[in-house]
């Protein structure tokens, strides 16, 4: 099983992604994470990693707030575009690009860093608990850890309300290979073991997209957005709405003691 690359549908990617209600609705989500876990940081510049950072659209908000971004992906095609969003905003001063799988960041590092973003990346890996522990290699002691991630469960139930009983009763298998759908949707307590077993803490978990995907009235995603967002903002971060967000981003912290060598 392979790792996706994105070069060849960069273009799609973009404005299938960004381009639409739900990719605004995840990074606005997204975002009160992120503006609340800068904040529990300090004011200090951090040196942060965008692992599989595509286009940059994070990454460049980042640079734009004084931050010293890396960004690493595999798709030449994706590293371009995210060099030329960073030049038209005048933070490619703050950035640095690295065209590379993410499990071969470490060696591009000259020194760990303070935050890691890991954003709809661990859907697309084929050895995942592999990728998590090298991340875990090149951040610092007390260093975080954002992780957003494709929800098997929120896949399962959209499948569901659009009545497609016979595909979830086959496992819902992915029917196409070039597609945006992800190759490897994962169950949220899966990626909550993984994290705890490296020796994360897990610090936070939101649902995004807890009710945007589900909507009955797709024309209410875009007609009725601000009065969505303030309900997925209301909701998103309590069960049982977490576990149906089409992803989950996770926040988790590396402690200053590694608590796994104590116990040797």
């Amino acid at each position: 099983m392979k790792d996706r690359n994105f070069d060849d549908i960069a273009e799609k990617f973009s404005r299938n992604i960004y381009g639409t209600t739900k990719g605004q609705l995840r990074q606005a989500i997204l975002w009160q994470d992120l503006d609340a876990l800068l904040t529990r940081m300090g004011d200090q510049p951090l040196r942060v990693l965008d692992a599989g950072g595509g286009e940059g659209q994070t990454a460049i908000r980042m640079a734009q707030l004084g931050h010293h971004v890396t960004l690493c992906d595999v798709s030449k095609a994706m590293i371009a575009r995210a060099q030329a969003a960073a030049e038209e905003k005048g933070v490619s001063g703050n950035m640095h690009f690295i065209q590379c799988a993410v499990q071969d960041v470490a060696q591009h590092l000259e020194s760990p860093v303070d935050l890691i973003l890991f954003h709809a990346v661990l859907e697309w890996v084929a050895e995942p608990v592999p990728v998590l522990q090298i991340l875990w290699s090149v951040l610092r002691p007390g260093g975080a850890l954002s992780l957003m991630f494709y929800n098997a469960d929120g896949l399962l139930m959209h499948n569901m309300v659009a009545g497609n009983f016979d595909y979830v009763k086959v496992g819902m298998p992915k029917r196409k290979k070039r597609t945006l759908s992800p190759d490897f949707p994962r169950a949220p307590a899966d990626v909550y073991g993984w994290l705890e077993q490296i020796g994360w803490q897990v610090t936070g978990k939101t649902g995004v997209r807890v009710f945007h995907d589900y909507l009955r009235e797709k024309h209410q995603q875009h007609d009725c957005f601000d009065a969505l967002l303030e309900l997925e903002t209301r909701y998103c971060r309590q069960e049982p709405y977490i576990s149906l967000g089409r992803y989950i981003h996770v926040t988790a912290l590396k402690p200053q003691i590694d608590e796994r060598t104590n116990d040797e």
